[in-house]
């Protein structure tokens, strides 16, 4: 059964570039990220438009390129969460968490028992028809698919320390917009009150063993990121880049 190196590198403290999938429902565009280099996308079921059935096709083909498919579900509620692994996520990513209570429940749905309570519905398609007992599949999907934790607001990194004694938590993405929105500088990722935020959550997760990370727009601010210590790092997205390189050959050849 395939491994998950991306949580494999991270816990080697090793960088894993991602970036965000919102828009283009194409796995060709998966494929063309897989051959730029690129590690892991996190496919973005909260603010894009994504439907089951096309999640599930961008994460089998991207399963098959090699780029991690991490899903950005849309609210913490089991059918979501559940589903979007049962589609073939490598992982999930939890947004808009403050309370380590609800952080504690939304990672048992997303785990089998013994270490959660995530219902059984997994077909030989998910491991490659490879033979495996239900015990030993649900003890591979338990060890490989990853919790990302996204912190955005002030009042999760007032709680940073409860959410990431969690148990099961891989990795931490900070979520610059919404945490540069509630420290009342929207939109300036360099402000010392979002460089000083930043900090403490790289400082709380290298103590509790927990990758940091951290998405950007653009690649200035994905270099900042990882100046800090950021080892989950997302820079741009799959639209962003086909408009700039775009924009770059236009304005380069149009008079």
């Amino acid at each position: 059964m395939k491994k998950n190196t991306v949580k494999q590198a991270l816990k080697e403290g090793r960088l894993q570039l991602g970036t965000a999938f919102q828009q283009l429902r194409s796995q060709d565009a998966i494929r063309v990220l897989a051959a730029a280099g690129f590690d892991w996308a996190f496919l973005d079921a909260e603010h894009g438009g994504f439907d089951l059935e096309t999640l599930q096709d961008l994460c089998r083909i991207a399963v098959k390129v090699g780029l991690a498919p991490i899903v950005r579900v849309a609210d913490l509620q089991y059918s979501l969460i559940a589903r979007a692994l049962d589609c073939g996520a490598e992982g999930v990513i939890f947004p808009r968490v403050e309370d380590p209570a609800v952080l504690e429940r939304a990672v048992s749905w997303a785990k089998f028992p013994p270490l959660g309570v995530r219902g059984m519905g997994l077909t030989p398609l998910h491991v490659d028809f490879e033979p495996a007992g239900i015990p030993a599949i649900m003890d591979h999907m338990n060890r490989e698919q990853m919790a990302v934790l996204q912190i955005e607001t002030v009042r999760a990194v007032e709680a940073r320390d409860e959410l990431l004694s969690v148990p099961c938590i891989d990795a931490v993405m900070v979520g610059p917009v919404d945490l540069s929105i509630s420290l009342g500088v929207p939109g300036e990722f360099e402000h010392p009150k979002m460089l000083a935020a930043v900090e403490k959550i790289v400082e709380s997760c290298r103590a509790h063993g927990v990758a940091p990370g951290a998405q950007a727009r653009g690649v200035a601010l994905a270099q900042r990121w990882k100046s800090m210590g950021m080892l989950f790092v997302g820079c741009s997205s799959e639209v962003m880049m086909l408009y700039d390189s775009a924009k770059a050959i236009a304005s380069a050849l149009k008079p």
